[in-house]
């Protein structure tokens, strides 16, 4: 989600291809593009770039006209370690909510280690708000890499019905109401294909 977001919501065009996904929760023929055999995987000039944050950093090298991390240095240092917080952390909320956008299921996977993961979400979205964000409604004010990178999280905490502060939510409601973020969510909507491995809590 988080590479399609960026790209669409920036206005960039792509091509995109679809793979399904096999009862293990692994992406059949992703090798072919892919040499991790995972996605998503960018192919530019032949090369392939994998690994999301791989994937930002070189759109926005490709396209700096996008201005796709904030402007500021100070505010770009905290952006990247926000999202290299993302990227290699929460653990506990990802097993225990998993990813589910056209499910509802309110209160599940509510752990201690997955509630202290959300309040370190809301602790660090606060503090990109509170340090950079009066340009907008979005962590950094206008749109980043950062809010691709916590789309996913947005679609979560909507999905098990977390209760949030007044500014967490606020935060959410602007990732969500996203037109790159709309359009994923109503796609996934209308997805039929199901991967047990990644819907714990829904019957197919």
């Amino acid at each position: 989600m988080r590479a399609w977001v960026l790209l669409r919501q920036a206005g960039i065009a792509f091509d995109e291809v679809m793979l399904a996904f096999t009862d293990d929760g692994k992406p059949a023929g992703a090798e072919k593009y892919s040499p991790t055999g995972k996605v998503p995987v960018l192919i530019v000039d032949g090369q392939p770039v994998w690994d999301t944050l791989a994937i930002a950093e070189t759109v926005a090298e490709m396209f700096p006209e996008k201005r796709l991390w904030p402007e500021a240095a100070d505010a770009r240092r905290m952006a990247r370690s926000a999202c290299a917080e993302m990227h290699s952390g929460f653990q506990a909320l990802r097993d225990a909510m998993g990813m589910n956008i056209r499910s509802r299921h309110p209160g599940k996977g509510m752990t201690p280690a997955s509630r202290r993961d959300i309040d370190r979400m809301v602790a660090l979205w606060a503090a990109c708000r509170e340090r950079f964000g009066a340009g907008g409604p979005l962590l950094f004010g206008r749109f980043s890499v950062a809010d691709a990178f916590f789309a996913p999280v947005a679609t979560r905490f909507q999905t098990y019905a977390v209760e949030l502060p007044a500014a967490a939510r606020a935060y959410c409601d602007a990732v969500l109401a996203l037109p790159a973020v709309r359009e994923y969510c109503e796609a996934a909507l209308k997805e039929t294909a199901f991967v047990a491995a990644d819907e714990p809590y829904a019957r197919k």
